[in-house]
């Protein structure tokens, strides 16, 4: 089974580089030189404009644009709702590609009143970031009261496929698992914050209400202290990985009532932080 979509198609401009290409490579196997061609995933600059202001610079694949725009608005707390973004546009350049993201007048003022400067490698995390202060944004407890099983997580991690890793073994993955439905949504990028930042836009472009207090988010990399506080800002309460997570990203999510699993695969887990929302757990007891 393909990586399922989610409903609303994701743009990325007619003209937008592909997402993967191929060059020629000398390949060393089983002690015999050959010469031949390999996919390779793309990364290019993309700017994220806001009004016409520069915020960030990321590096990403250049797949599912408007869906990483929005996520980023929302899981940085540029927005709090997808309604506050008027227009998405997406402007290719020589150098990359520009995100021309139009806020509601109110939302721009508040932004510039926070203005921070992101230079991004791939998948950066806090790159950027001006003062000490903004590594830690406030935010207010997820107040989902979400019930899942375990076994729904490694399910959908079965069920998952991811064509630019087939394709180029260079992606991280973000999937959504719906409570009812299992895997909903699924979105790829060379940069692991990125992949959760377009499933979160491409959920948010739904406009369905609560959405994120629903399901799980499942990322195939470790859990950060970031990765943590993007699902916190826009409500999801499980955020499952397959690697380990940080002591920081434990911390966190600690304090804001988020269930962190890692170490999702092969029908293991560990589960870091309030175990109440997965169905297999009584209290603190499997």
């Amino acid at each position: 089974m393909s990586a399922l979509p989610c409903p609303l198609p994701a743009v990325a401009g007619d003209d937008a580089p592909p997402s993967s290409e191929r060059l020629p490579i000398r390949r060393w196997r089983g002690g015999r030189l050959t010469l031949e061609d390999d996919e390779l995933a793309a990364e290019v600059a993309v700017a994220l404009e806001y009004n016409g202001i520069s915020q960030a610079v990321m590096l990403a694949t250049p797949d599912d644009l408007e869906d990483f725009a929005v996520g980023f608005s929302l899981s940085e707390g540029i927005v709090g709702r997808p309604g506050e973004i008027l227009a998405v546009d997406a402007v290719p350049h020589a150098s990359g590609i520009q995100l021309q993201i139009e806020l509601a007048a109110e939302r721009f003022a508040a932004l510039k009143g926070r203005r921070r400067s992101l230079s991004g490698r791939t998948g950066c995390g806090l790159c950027g970031v001006d003062s000490l202060e903004q590594v830690l944004r406030p935010l207010s407890p997820v107040a989902s009261t979400l019930r899942i099983s375990a076994a729904a997580l490694h399910a959908a991690l079965r069920q998952a496929r991811q064509p630019l890793q087939e394709r180029t073994g260079a992606s991280h993955a973000a999937l959504w698992v719906d409570a009812g439905q299992g895997l909903a949504c699924l979105r790829e990028d060379v940069g692991r914050h990125n992949a959760l930042d377009k499933l979160i836009g491409a959920l948010a472009r739904q406009r369905q209400p609560d959405l994120f207090g629903q399901g799980a988010a499942v990322i195939s990399s470790r859990a950060s202290h970031e990765m943590v506080q993007k699902a916190a800002t826009v409500g999801i309460g499980v955020l499952a990985a397959i690697s380990a997570p940080t002591a920081a990203a434990v911390h966190l999510a600690e304090q804001l009532n988020v269930t962190l699993i890692g170490f999702l695969r092969g029908g293991d887990h560990v589960v870091y932080s309030h175990p109440q929302r997965l169905s297999e757990f009584s209290g603190d007891r499997p």
